[in-house]
């Protein structure tokens, strides 16, 4: 069962993302509205385990996005990323990194060259592809609707590993470099324009009992756009290590962060922070300029944390991991924005920063309000409601003068009287008198109660009650025997 939550999610900003599972499925979540709720849209590809994600890499061009992922199966799978239509699908033994012997050598890491790497005329794709084994390779190969005589390139491959698992790689923002570590293997960086290895990390010094533990990197990625020389590292000891590649080759700074491994890694390419995420669900922001930890994201996840992505322009972070979850945060206050139970172990985030959405019927701004509407409504039918309200203004004026017909009526009735004019309190004199008091009292609760009785009718009644005594009883119904 999906783990609930009882934090409050205000809503993310509208945005459209791609996420990857264990099953192979393609599924693209955006959100519409301002603020508003991740709604997965579409779904691409058939539920196969053989055929689950472990890669994948975004090319963000506005014209034709591309999104290459990298499947157990061994296949290296090209689409379009606004329609999900495959481009391009092939198996690594052209690329020479898979032997059909070693099934367990899985690709690791995937990029697709964006910058120089595509060429959208002659339909060519770059991809730089490494295994567990440490089998990298640079190729060109051509998309669906290539051309005959394109220049597909040749083949650059090495070795960035002679012992060892490789487990995690990144790529520079200038693409000419690349950076891989892994379980038995120190973080190093090569130059992709030659295929040289030009720096290697060395391992911290020694503890009080002369123990340095063996090099075991989870998750790495380069910390500035413009400087490749700045690194952040996860290892399996629960550290996050910052190297500087000018400076030294042992880590300037290490922190521990809870007690599990750390599985991703993300930097904050246009500020100073790098947010971490480890196996127990734990996401926390640290400032690289200081080391310390700034805090950590509200609504706890409940399963390992595979992929964490910061938008290009707007201020989220989204994560995914095992517990089937896509999660937007706000990087300024850490909270969490919106949330998208998607059913299947997700492995990979990724953001569409050219994505813009406007709601139906144009700009909603430019429309009035519906207060604003109200009001010219009401304001062009006010003849209406005059004509609606004179009515029973007028009813009223005329039951009112029904009743002072009724009591001038009643004051011309004649009392009865003897010879010398004296009135005699007759019986008829007393019926009379009571109407015109009933009367009376109704129009003087005209304008409160209407036709319902008055507090003093009330009380008259339950003085006229005590003075007589009488007090209204049940009747008893005889039963015959």
């Amino acid at each position: 069962m999906p783990r609930t939550s009882a934090v409050e999610c205000p809503g993310c900003p509208p945005l459209r993302a791609l996420t990857t599972d264990a099953l192979g499925l393609i599924k693209v979540v955006e959100v519409h509205g301002n603020p508003g709720i991740l709604k997965v849209v579409e779904r691409w590809g058939q539920p196969d385990a053989s055929s689950g994600v472990l890669a994948a890499s975004y090319a963000d061009d506005k014209i034709e996005p591309l999104l290459a992922v990298a499947r157990k199966n061994g296949f290296v799978e090209i689409l379009n990323s606004l329609n999900g239509e495959s481009l391009c699908n092939t198996h690594t033994k052209q690329f020479g990194l898979s032997d059909t012997s070693r099934q367990d050598d899985h690709v690791v890491g995937l990029h697709l060259l964006k910058t120089k790497g595509i060429n959208l005329f002659s339909r060519v794709a770059t991809l730089l592809l490494c295994t567990e084994n440490g089998n990298a390779c640079l190729k060109s190969i051509p998309m669906s609707g290539a051309l005959h005589d394109s220049d597909i390139g040749s083949q650059m491959s090495f070795n960035v590993c002679s012992a060892g698992k490789i487990l995690c790689s990144s790529l520079a923002k200038s693409e000419n470099f690349a950076l891989f570590g892994g379980k038995g293997v120190e973080v190093n960086t090569w130059d992709l324009g030659n295929c040289t290895r030009i720096w290697t990390a060395k391992s911290p010094r020694p503890n009080s009992l002369g123990l340095s533990p063996p090099p075991w990197f989870t998750a790495a990625a380069f910390l500035s756009e413009e400087d490749h020389r700045k690194i952040a590292a996860g290892t399996n000891n629960h550290q996050v290590r910052l190297y500087d590649t000018s400076a030294q080759r042992r880590p300037v700074m290490s922190v521990d962060y809870r007690e599990t491994p750390i599985k991703a890694v993300c930097p904050d390419l246009h500020g100073y922070k790098v947010y971490v995420g480890n196996a127990s669900g734990d996401l926390g922001s640290f400032d690289i300029r200081t080391g310390k930890l700034l805090g950590g994201f509200t609504g706890k996840c409940s399963g390992s944390i595979r992929s964490i992505r910061k938008h290009p322009e707007l201020s989220v972070i989204a994560s995914c991991g095992l517990d089937c979850y896509m999660r937007v945060w706000d990087t300024n206050t850490r909270q969490l924005l919106s949330t998208a139970f998607l059913k299947q172990h997700l492995t990979n985030v990724i953001f569409d920063s050219h994505f813009s959405y406007e709601g139906p019927g144009g700009n909603r701004h430019d429309q009035p309000s519906a207060i604003q509407v109200h009001d010219d409504d009401s304001a062009g039918n006010d003849e209406s409601v005059e004509d609606e309200v004179l009515p029973s203004s007028r009813s009223s004026e005329a039951s009112k003068m029904s009743k002072r017909s009724k009591t001038k009526k009643l004051d011309q009735e004649e009392l009865p009287t003897s010879g010398n004019g004296q009135v005699y309190e007759t019986t008829g004199m007393n019926e009379i008198k009571k109407r015109r008091s009933k009367i009376a009292r109704q129009q003087d609760g005209d304008d409160g109660a209407g036709d319902t009785a008055t507090q003093s009718e009330v009380e008259d009644g339950e003085k006229s009650s005590e003075k007589h005594g009488k007090r209204l009883k049940p009747k008893k119904r005889k039963v015959s025997a």
